[in-house]
């Protein structure tokens, strides 16, 4: 071995060797794993610009040996120069285990999210999962980052006794040659690497597309983008979402386009044409006659939750012997899929209502209502009760954070608070044994939170299933037993349901109360390969219902939970609600700056595009292709989106407060 690194012909080839070596198995790993997730080279729903031709994957091939081979010579100049490890072994054992090392646990991490989430998942989203919080995000998870940090440590432990082993046995002599740095090679890849990256979107997005789901691109263009973006508005040449306009600040993707200026300044759909937007309805006092509310939310719980069957028995009877006597609307779709921009929806009649705006909590504490708040989870969390007007107007406050140490799991942080119904139910029997509570009108507001991740908690009945899927073993290869395992829970919330139903009968207050049962958001239970809510836009993950005991509401078409506070308002006052058919507006992340958008003109009819890659999706008919390529009918669905999106957009600023 010590004859390896005195003769310098023999350690040229033993470097390019390695690099060679380590540079291939990395790549058929990588490769393989994502054409088996994304169908990078195959194809499949979600994923219309597969690189499918010998051109595609002659230029997709040349970039991603690009940037994998500038990654590596990279991490060996910074070994070598920085470090100063030049000579022997030790340098190759460094560049093997930190670059093959890191790029396998990157990988693993990657590929495990992926088992879960669709590929919009971001920072971000991770937050909106927190409530806005990404440390809260950080915690719900907290046992697994526990065991995964426990796993790098024990790891690093081991790296660390493995190099002293192998120093006491092959030592290094002063007479092995010092290893070159290789600068010049790391310059010109460097260079090689930004010229595709400027070039591939323009050549082929499907190309652009796949390279942008690897790794050591992800992270080339990540820092090339930086350095390309001329103009300091955050896009550069190289970024998921190209700056086609890098001198000028004012055109940059998901720029908020100006209408009738000429000029499309976010580069989708040309210069934006504004269509009618419904505006937040006013504040509206209930008057005379005043009917009890019980809104009633459902964490996470799908539309097809009606009339669903497992092994011959329904899901959630008590839902739906309500629906049969009242009025049923199912699908009805959230906006964004997650809880607490859900709930804000729901509350305040708008898409993204602003702080002290109207809202059901305010107009009926004005109208004379008490108000009792009776949540298994933490209302502040994400700032829903301060967006609505929660806690400042309610007369009993009883949410997930005030019942603590009842929950069902020891995790503390708020996104991770689920607190069991019966305990929800046993504080609102506590609050209301005096049957003169009801001589004023009631709001009562409830959260059941048992559909939630995991699914299952102990305590809960196994009515649907005979094992629970254990949190460990969610995967999609368990798939058929987690959706039992889920919707068993939804028929816990629906028994708790009928325990509370039961009880407004018992003290004959139902008759004289609007009941509104809904869900905040649905679920994907791997369908499609893709676990949870927020990261996809679909029927699955956005769709829920609305269900009422009064008779005669119906719609001419899509509704979204925006439309709920001017429904239930109507039904307050005695009237027959008039929901004005119109496309119903989603997105995945705020809706300024969303990965995805879409809209859903029905059941059977939902469009969606995602911003950073281009890619268009006939949703219902598992129909995608990029959105520059796009002709006819498909073209036009998509080009309506960009018009509600913008539009949107405009109302939504028009609405912020002014300085």
């Amino acid at each position: 071995m010590r004859h390896l690194f005195t003769n310098s012909d023999r350690q040229r080839k033993l470097w390019f060797a390695v690099i060679l070596a380590l540079l291939c198995v990395l790549a058929a790993l990588e490769l393989a794993l994502a054409d088996r997730k994304y169908g990078l080279f195959t194809g499949g729903f979600g994923q219309s610009q597969a690189v499918d031709t010998l051109t595609e994957r002659g230029i997709f091939l040349l970039g991603y040996m690009s940037s994998m081979a500038m990654l590596i010579t990279g991490t060996w100049w910074i070994l070598v120069r920085l470090f100063r490890s030049k000579k022997s072994w030790p340098p190759l054992f460094f560049l093997v285990t930190i670059v093959g090392g890191a790029y396998l646990l990157l990988l693993f991490l990657t590929f495990q999210l992926g088992q879960y989430f669709s590929d919009t998942m971001s920072f971000a989203l991770m937050a909106n999962l927190g409530g806005g919080s990404l440390t809260d995000a950080m915690l719900f998870v907290s046992n697994e980052i526990f065991l995964g940090i426990a796993g790098l440590v024990v790891g690093l432990l081991a790296y660390h006794h493995m190099f002293r082993w192998l120093s006491r046995k092959f030592p290094v002599h002063t007479n092995h040659l010092i290893w070159p740095a290789h600068g010049r090679l790391v310059i010109a890849l460097f260079f090689s690497t930004l010229l595709l990256g400027v070039t591939v979107p323009a050549v082929s997005s499907d190309v652009q597309n796949g390279l942008n789901r690897t790794l050591a691109w992800g992270l080339f263009t990540e820092a090339a983008n930086t350095i390309t973006d001329f103009d300091n508005d955050g896009y550069g040449w190289v970024s998921n979402m190209p700056d086609r306009h890098p001198f000028d600040s004012s055109r940059y993707p998901l720029a908020l386009d100006i209408p009738g200026n000429g000029i499309d300044e976010d580069g989708y759909g040309g210069d934006l044409q504004l269509v009618t937007m419904p505006p937040q309805p006013p504040i509206t006092l209930i008057s005379g006659n005043r009917p009890h509310l019980i809104l009633i939310v459902m964490e996470s719980a799908r539309y097809d939750a009606i009339g669903k069957r497992i092994n011959g028995r329904p899901v959630a009877p008590n839902l739906e012997a309500i629906a049969k006597s009242g009025s049923v609307a199912s699908p009805v779709f959230s906006h964004v899929g997650f809880t607490t921009a859900s709930l804000k929806s729901l509350f305040g009649g708008a898409l993204q209502p602003a702080n002290g705006s109207p809202s059901l909590f305010r107009e009926l504490k004005s109208s004379g209502y008490e108000i009792g708040v009776f949540s298994g989870q933490p209302e502040d969390f994400g700032d829903i009760s301060q967006t609505v007007g929660m806690r400042e107007n309610a007369d009993i406050f009883i949410d997930g954070e005030k019942l603590k140490h009842l929950r069902a799991f020891s995790n503390g942080a708020q996104g991770s608070i689920l607190i069991d119904e019966s305990h929800l139910l046993d504080a609102f029997a506590e609050q209301y044994q005096r049957p003169s509570k009801w001589d004023q009108p009631q709001f009562l507001y409830f959260n059941f939170q048992s559909p939630h991740f995991p699914y299952f908690h102990e305590g809960m009945p196994l009515n649907l299933t005979d094992r629970p899927l254990p949190r460990s073993e969610i995967n999609a290869d368990n798939r058929d037993q987690l959706q039992q395992t889920y919707w068993n829970a939804v028929n816990y919330s629906d028994q708790q349901l009928g325990e509370l139903v039961s009880r407004l009968k018992r003290d004959g207050v139902w008759d004289n109360s609007v009941v509104v049962i809904t869900g905040d958001h649905g679920e994907d239970l791997f369908e499609d390969g893709f676990l949870g809510h927020g990261h996809n836009i679909n029927i699955r993950q956005n769709g829920t219902f609305l269900v009422t005991n009064r008779p005669g509401v119906t719609t001419d078409g899509p509704i979204g939970l925006s439309d709920y506070r001017a429904l239930t308002l109507s039904l307050l006052k005695g009237e027959t609600p008039k929901i004005t058919a119109k496309p119903v507006l989603m997105t995945v992340g705020d809706l300024d700056r969303p990965t995805q958008i879409g809209i859903a003109e029905g059941a059977s009819r939902i469009t969606s595009l995602r911003l950073d890659t281009g890619e268009a999706c006939m949703v219902e008919q598992k129909q995608c292709a990029n959105a520059g390529s796009l002709t006819g009918g498909f073209k036009d669905r998509v080009d309506k989106l960009i018009r509600i999106w913008g539009s949107a957009r405009w109302q939504n600023l028009s609405k912020a407060p002014r300085d």
